[in-house]
């Protein structure tokens, strides 16, 4: 009885060691510098309290999962489970399993804490299936901007070149 109670609390002492050794990160993602404060310490992966997700990556923590827009990746949130545990009474995630999950490229330097997360593929290409260019703007020959929504409605070959 006395080794379970012993056993019991090095884990948690295990466990309270580990969230207060996390050291804050740096996560570099679409052209922004996020600082995140309290990690999870862990030697392979990413771990942040849920509501730092949106500042990492846009995406959200809902019941159904972790969510951008109508993109939802199922998350177990009832256990701890490869995306998602609790330690010490606080709720973490797994970035870089997320980004697993969605073929997204990442890189982390240890010695300087800072992650670096490539863009994710099955948002690149969203606006291939709409079928919709996004909207631009040029100056046409005669110097009058022009936007792409100006013909909206018409159809429209775009002839693009560059020197590289």
């Amino acid at each position: 009885m006395r080794c379970d109670a012993m056993a019991i609390a090095t884990a948690v002492v295990l466990a309270l060691a580990a969230v207060v050794a996390a050291e804050p990160v740096t996560v570099l993602y679409d052209d922004r510098v996020v600082e995140i404060e309290r990690t999870l310490a862990d030697p392979n992966d990413l771990w942040v309290v849920p509501e730092d997700l949106p500042r990492v990556n846009d995406f959200e923590l809902k019941p159904e999962g972790a969510c951008l827009d109508e993109l939802c990746v199922p998350v177990l949130q009832d256990r701890d489970s490869e995306m998602f545990v609790t330690r010490a009474g606080q709720s973490w995630f797994n970035v870089t399993e997320l980004a697993r999950k969605l073929e997204q490229a990442y890189v982390a330097d240890h010695d300087h804490r800072v992650w670096s997360f490539g863009e994710i593929p099955v948002t690149r290409t969203r606006f291939l299936r709409s079928a919709m260019a996004p909207d631009f703007a040029l100056p046409n020959r005669e110097g009058d901007v022009v936007r792409l929504t100006d013909f909206r409605g018409k159809k429209v070959l775009i002839v693009t070149w560059a020197s590289w």
